[in-house]
């Protein structure tokens, strides 16, 4: 087994978070296994080189200890995504200057913003925010956002246009080259979630209602086979692209059907995710070399049209594992652990049927270690403590620098790339965390997280009020 992690890494825990460790972590510390105090001083340290040099801009360079911003305008992206972390690991002092930094925030900006991005980082921090806080303060800037994104959805179709502008409305197609009023499945339908906790506690059905309305012509207009393309057109509603798959573009479309129908309550999400899980399980799956995959095909036809998998579908085991289906749930992770363990990374897409890596870059995805957590938690497998170890100690040996952590151009050669994702904070250092703090601060079965892994308590969610607050029978 390889040894745990930098020196350190250890002396950083020593002054953090070592004193407060639980049996199981002692235990975890003592067999080899990275401990959930590893994991917060990195997040001590990391987020103070973002406060350090980068404060109020969107992402960190950690290699040029500078910043950048996604538009003309920051929207200080990194807090919003980072104080549910902060929250979790108990920084709250942290949690609370971000929360500050949100108080202050001026939403009236004349920039135009893509929806689905802002909807999981910025509407899904400032929910989680107000779910962890209760500050009423949080949740009127939470409505406020609600209100500047929700024209988006004032289509001929009801799904939303790629982008909005915060101050004035209008909205705006792709601005891509010949994406037009085009957008993917997981931008038009991963809106439940979120929106639903708006609508809950803002006692208005006007925003779960709007994203139901376009979850439901998604899954309303799939082919004979149960199967939605990967891109639809706002205006006519028409599929542009008859591919399907689980990569990121469909992806979240599947995941929100499931996590709102087990958050809300809502009967008929349920029911779109039961008969969607039967054509994906019907026709995606593919086999080879003994290893299980999840492939593209032809909507119509269920032909396969590339053998090609990307580290996003990766989230797939963890969707499996929490509705049940675990004995597919750990081979799709075994291939998952495979692919990792070729590289010390997953390359962004990587086609299995010629071996070869399409796109070998990586942005410290977080999506491999949810579903080992995820895993972890429902099947108390060691396994996956082992798994989660491995790729705690190949992130830190190829990716982590002297301010923070940084992605990589290349797995092959895994030359470093100057960033660092707003969902490293998020998402993988948030799952790292809970894999190794067991049921600290909460169990797997208390929790739903957003595809950004904001964690909502399902307790907060009355599910006689959720019908009343978001309009469903």
């Amino acid at each position: 087994m390889k040894p745990i992690i930098p020196i350190l890494t250890i002396l950083s825990c020593l002054f953090f978070a070592c004193a407060k460790q639980t049996e199981q972590q002692v235990e975890q510390a003592d067999m080899g296994y990275y401990t959930a105090a590893d994991v917060q001083a990195e997040m001590e340290r990391c987020w103070q080189a973002y406060r350090t040099y980068a404060w109020g801009a969107d992402v960190l360079l950690p290699l040029s200890k500078g910043s950048f911003n996604w538009y003309e305008e920051s929207l200080g992206i990194s807090p919003f995504d980072a104080y549910s972390t902060l929250a979790v690991m108990g920084m709250d002092e942290e949690a609370q200057e971000v929360l500050e930094y949100a108080l202050e925030k001026d939403w009236d900006q004349d920039i135009y913003v893509q929806v689905f991005e802002v909807n999981i980082r910025i509407l899904g921090g400032l929910l989680a925010m107000y779910d962890h806080s209760r500050d009423e303060r949080v949740l009127a800037k939470a409505i406020d956002f609600g209100d500047r994104i929700l024209p988006a959805f004032n289509s001929p179709s009801g799904l939303p246009y790629h982008s909005v502008n915060l101050k004035t409305g209008a909205t705006a197609g792709n601005r891509g080259e010949g994406k037009g009023n085009n957008i993917n499945v997981a931008q038009a339908a991963t809106y439940l979630v979120e929106f639903g906790i708006l609508s809950y506690y803002a006692q208005d059905p006007k925003y779960y209602q709007a994203a139901k309305r376009a979850s439901k012509y998604i899954y309303d207009h799939r082919s004979e086979l149960g199967l939605p393309g990967d891109q639809v057109d706002v205006e006519t509603g028409d599929w542009t692209n008859n591919w399907t798959h689980l990569q990121a573009g469909v992806d979240s479309y599947y995941e929100y059907l499931y996590k709102a129908s087990v958050l809300f309550g809502d009967e008929e999400l349920k029911h779109m995710w039961d008969t969607s899980l039967i054509a994906i399980n019907t026709h995606l799956t593919d086999e080879l070399e003994g290893r299980l995959y999840y492939t593209i095909v032809d909507m119509h036809t269920g032909e396969v049209k590339k053998r090609s998998v990307s580290l996003y579908d990766a989230f797939f085991p963890a969707m499996q594992a929490l509705s049940g289906n675990l004995e597919a749930a750990e081979a799709n992770q075994a291939s998952w652990d495979w692919l990792w363990n070729q590289y010390g990374l997953l390359p962004t897409r990587y086609n299995y049927g010629a071996d070869t890596v399409e796109y070998g870059n990586s942005e410290l995805n977080p999506e491999i270690i949810e579903s080992a957590y995820y895993l972890h938690q429902l099947t108390g497998e060691e396994k996956y403590q082992m798994m989660l170890n491995n790729y705690w100690i190949d992130l830190n040996t190829c990716c982590r620098d002297s301010i923070a952590f940084h992605a990589i151009q290349d797995v092959r050669s895994m030359q470093p790339r100057d960033y660092l994702a707003t969902y490293f904070f998020a998402e993988t250092l948030k799952y790292f965390y809970l894999a190794a703090a067991g049921d600290e601060p909460f169990g797997l079965e208390e929790v739903v997280f957003n595809t950004e892994a904001h964690p909502f308590m399902r307790e907060h969610f009355d599910p006689v009020l959720c019908r009343e607050y978001l309009g469903f029978e």
